[in-house]
């Protein structure tokens, strides 16, 4: 595996020179965060962005995200034309020598959580997702706001996406994901870059809006979609394993062994009854998930590509964007490092 970590560009209040310290990085994820959602990535902006993590002494391992346009989400006339830019943002990505892109296909919002802010009983502060608050919550209302989340929706462009997406079921949602995927995947191939769909978070409908990305059965939908390595899977062990009938390890295992894990993201929670949960350190002892199986799943199948620390606590006094600060998660990579020495040391040993 190859650890890595997410910086959110030049704004990013942790510059790269801090990640480079931290034991065992390698690779940045990271993505071009001015440019319109739908909008073609010019080729020469990938190529400062690229310049600018390796000058720093690392290199980006993977886009996380060329975010989709809810048009081709909804299935819009206009889809197509989103579709072509998606493509040529695919084959300049390509020129560049960029090897994976994460992306997700969840309507409207992105990983949503109830609170940001939530103490632990450590002192330590982390996200938690309350599902009766949820189901309180009137997202059309603007109360709530998370990073990932388009910023630049109005209320009222909400209320009209809503109004769209009363006419896509699950089904419908995943006719409009074969579209796109039947489209774009000819290009990455093209283009040799790794397409890695990261599972709804959490994984069941929220705000009255369909999510398909949840399960093991449904990813094995998803990758027959497409028949290439490439059409690929972001396995998140926070956002699957926030499913209690999921078995996050197994699910790795199963699909590691099919060849179609291209990205890993590795982050602990506590399960707290019905589809609530708190994350947590990512020590296995302190969540739900035994992060110990996930390293030995990839071990076993000789996993060499990307894995990063998730959502990280609010720890030692810092502040900052929730989930992305830097001494939680680079405790998270180093451990998971540590894992990871410990599972190659075990076979040469025998």
């Amino acid at each position: 595996m190859e650890m890595g970590f997410r910086w959110y560009g030049k704004t990013d209040s942790i510059p790269l020179e801090y990640i480079r310290q931290i034991p065992g990085m390698k690779g940045i994820v990271t993505a071009i965060y001015d440019i319109p959602v739908g909008e073609a990535w010019p080729l020469d902006k990938v190529m400062e962005l690229k310049k600018t993590v390796e000058d720093a002494g690392l290199h980006i391992s993977v886009i996380e995200s060329v975010p989709v346009h809810e048009d081709i989400k909804i299935g819009l006339p206009t889809r197509d034309k989103y579709i072509e830019n998606y493509k040529e943002t695919l084959r300049n990505l390509g020129k560049a020598g960029i090897p994976c892109v994460c992306y997700n296909f969840m309507p409207i919002f992105d990983w949503t959580r109830s609170e940001l802010e939530y103490e632990l009983p450590d002192g330590s502060t982390a996200l938690i997702f309350e599902e009766e608050k949820i189901k309180k919550m009137d997202p059309l209302s603007g109360e709530l706001s998370l990073p990932g989340w388009d910023s630049s929706y109005k209320k009222e462009d909400l209320q009209v996406l809503f109004d769209h997406y009363k006419n896509v079921d699950h089904e419908k949602l995943w006719a409009n994901l074969e579209y796109f995927i039947k489209a774009i995947m000819p290009v990455a191939d093209e283009a040799n870059v790794k397409m890695a769909i990261h599972p709804d978070d959490p994984p069941y409908d929220i705000f009255g809006l369909p999510r398909i990305i949840t399960n093991k059965e449904n990813l094995e939908r998803f990758i027959n979609l497409y028949d290439s390595p490439n059409n690929g899977l972001t396995m998140c062990s926070g956002s699957l394993g926030a499913e209690p009938s999921n078995n996050f390890p197994e699910m790795l295992r199963y699909f590691l062994e099919k060849g179609r894990v291209n990205f890993v993201h590795a982050r602990n929670i506590k399960l707290t009854g019905g589809k609530s949960f708190q994350e947590s350190a990512h020590v296995s002892e302190y969540g739900s998930i035994d992060m110990y199986e996930i390293i030995k799943a990839m071990a076993d199948n000789n996993y060499t590509g990307p894995i990063r620390p998730d959502h990280g606590r609010m720890i030692w006094g810092e502040t900052g964007k929730p989930g992305y600060g830097l001494f939680d998660r680079a405790l998270g990579a180093t451990y998971l490092t540590g894992l990871w020495e410990a599972e190659q040391k075990s076979r040469q040993s025998k």
